[in-house]
């Protein structure tokens, strides 16, 4: 992942078989569209890449298995079939898909680890429709004020909206991996871990504890429009497919190698570490669940068994009972 923009040419494939295709979708490029003047988009991309695995059945030629943002970065899973599609589609919809996000925040994140835990909703005010919000007091909305300080010295502001409708429970686990400076301001690298599927969950939340991502210029209110990129990159994806899982990671796209602007101070601790333990926590409530199915199973099963022993045991005391009601009858 470079800072050049997005062409048709420039798809990266992380990988690909018979049944998916994973790329690394790039900054500031949507995934379909229908609009004419968008000529780049990841459709586009990989109508010109592969051409022959176009589906003429569907309206895109490609089954995206779950979305992006405009401005996010990394591995998108494509299916190339409908069974493909649907069994990807279960894993998403059962929530057993690990994803991992890298992203830059503004500011110092004094809590090396949190849950943020925040209630989001789509923003009714007006003007501000493809917002979401978190849930906050009615009637009004809310500006919270905080001590980090854009390049041009005017005062972050965040925006916690009244008019949240229809917020639902979303929760992020946030880990620390670097402190630093971007563009000579205060800045933190993290790990963002999603427990919950929900539009703009990570932007949102991460602006809701005072630290919106670096760049990302709607849930700045328009202030932070300086850097190229808004700093938040799709970095694992595991999807646990039968037989075997899915699992592909990418480049890590913030690194003074690829933006000089990102100026690391001191590490906390490492990415790679990281990602494995998150991996390690998955396959673990993987083997607790696959030991809960197996219990059931063996529940069921028993019960049944045992069922059929008393409908058994039934049956034959009605045919006792019948014969000795036969034999009593014979010698009245």
């Amino acid at each position: 992942m470079s800072t050049q923009t997005a062409s048709l040419e420039n798809l990266k494939i992380l990988y690909q078989s018979d049944d998916y295709i994973v790329v690394d979708k790039h900054w500031d490029i949507r995934i379909d569209s229908k609009m004419w003047y968008e000529k780049v988009t990841v459709q586009a991309q990989l109508r010109q890449h592969f051409p022959e695995l176009a589906d003429p059945n569907t309206y895109y030629g490609f089954r995206f298995c779950h979305q992006l943002d405009f401005s996010t970065s990394g591995a998108l899973c494509v299916a190339l079939n409908k069974a493909a599609a649907g069994q990807a589609y279960r894993c998403f919809k059962d929530r057993t898909v690990t994803k991992v996000y890298i992203a830059l925040l503004r500011g110092w994140v004094e809590a090396e680890t949190q849950t943020l835990d925040f209630s989001i909703g789509k923003n009714s005010s007006e003007g501000k429709t493809h917002m979401m919000c978190i849930e906050g007091t009615e009637g009004r909305n809310i500006y919270m004020q905080t001590n980090i300080l854009l390049c041009c010295c005017i005062p972050y502001l965040i925006l916690m909206h009244s008019g949240c409708e229809n917020p639902k429970p979303c929760q992020t686990e946030l880990t620390v991996l670097q402190y630093g400076f971007y563009d000579g301001d205060p800045a933190t690298k993290v790990l963002l871990k999603p427990l919950t599927g929900r539009t703009h969950q990570l932007r949102v939340h991460c602006s809701a504890i005072g630290h919106p991502i670096v760049g990302d210029f709607t849930y700045s209110l328009g202030s932070d429009d300086g850097p190229y990129r808004m700093m938040l990159h799709a970095y694992l994806l595991r999807i646990p497919l039968k037989p075997l899982p899915l699992l592909v990671s990418t480049e890590d796209p913030f690194t003074p190698t690829v933006d000089s602007k990102w100026h690391p101070e001191r590490s906390v601790r490492s990415l790679e570490d990281n990602v494995a333990a998150v991996l390690d926590r998955r396959l673990e409530e993987e083997r607790i669940l696959e030991e809960e199915k197996k219990c059931a199973l063996q529940e069921r099963n028993k019960k049944g068994v045992l069922g059929k022993q008393k409908d058994e045991e039934g049956e034959e005391q009605t045919r006792q009972c019948q014969e000795w009601l036969s034999e009593w009858g014979g010698e009245i």
